[in-house]
């Protein structure tokens, strides 16, 4: 049995992130962030304060869910959703798979002609380096694009209409094919090798070995990035890793 002790990150490979959503009106009157969905990742909010709601688009409809300090909300794969910030919202934001919603694991709501390809939706959906007004100025811009794609989503769904939406999932899909295999190397390298690592624990803990806990450690971050431009807000972001030791 191996002795190294292998995925290093948060407990579970869990990412995470402080958000403060955006107080940045939109035409259908609601402040705050972009629509988008994940393709392999759950993703879960803890509310630390302010208020505000998230709205989300999926098969079985739309729906609303307030959040307010000590809320915990979460949703798995193919959500759609939209943070609303009313009043100062700011969010633990937990993600399943470290590493893969950083590699492009999301896609947001854009009209349809801006989904034909990754070559156009990149170009719609890129945070230029520049000054600070400049990156605010693309951030809400693509902003009210999703916001546009997804009330037309909204309206298909409330009419009984799910064909937007399945066409939505598969242009989805298409974009993020080509980056399919780098997220398996990730993935193998940290949630499922953390999963594997349990595995290892248990089969030594059976056979009465106890070795594994002689190599117990403790990490503590400070968070590496501030104020980047996010899909819903402006990110703290951690630099953590899952490398391997021994």
């Amino acid at each position: 049995m191996s002795g190294a002790t292998g995925f290093a990150g948060l407990p579970g490979a869990v990412g995470v992130s402080h958000l403060s959503v955006y107080d940045w009106e939109a035409a259908d009157g609601f402040c705050g962030g972009t629509p988008h969905l994940h393709l392999t990742c759950s993703e879960g909010y803890v509310v630390t304060g302010g208020r505000g709601a998230v709205q989300t688009l999926t098969a079985d409809g739309f729906a609303s869910t307030p959040l307010e300090p000590g809320a915990l909300v979460w949703f798995t794969p193919g959500t759609i959703h939209r943070l609303v910030n009313e009043d100062g919202l700011r969010i633990v934001v937990l993600m399943q798979n470290s590493g893969l919603p950083e590699a492009g694991d999301a896609v947001l709501t854009l009209p349809p002609a801006l989904l034909a390809d990754p070559e156009t939706y990149a170009r719609a959906v890129r945070i230029p380096d520049g000054p600070e007004a400049e990156q605010a100025a693309a951030a809400r811009r693509r902003r009210d694009l999703a916001i546009e794609g997804f009330g037309r989503l909204r309206e298909a769904s409330a009419r009984g209409d799910h064909e937007p939406l399945r066409a939505f999932h598969r242009a989805a899909a298409a974009l993020v094919r080509p980056k399919v295999d780098g997220w398996r190397a990730r993935w193998e390298a940290g949630a499922a090798e953390a999963a594997r690592q349990t595995g290892v624990q248990l089969d030594r803990l059976a056979a009465g070995d106890a070795s594994h806990l002689g190599q117990a450690r403790v990490r503590a971050e400070l968070p590496s990035r501030t104020g980047v431009f996010g899909m819903c807000g402006r990110l703290s972001t951690y630099a953590l890793t899952g490398d391997a030791h021994t």
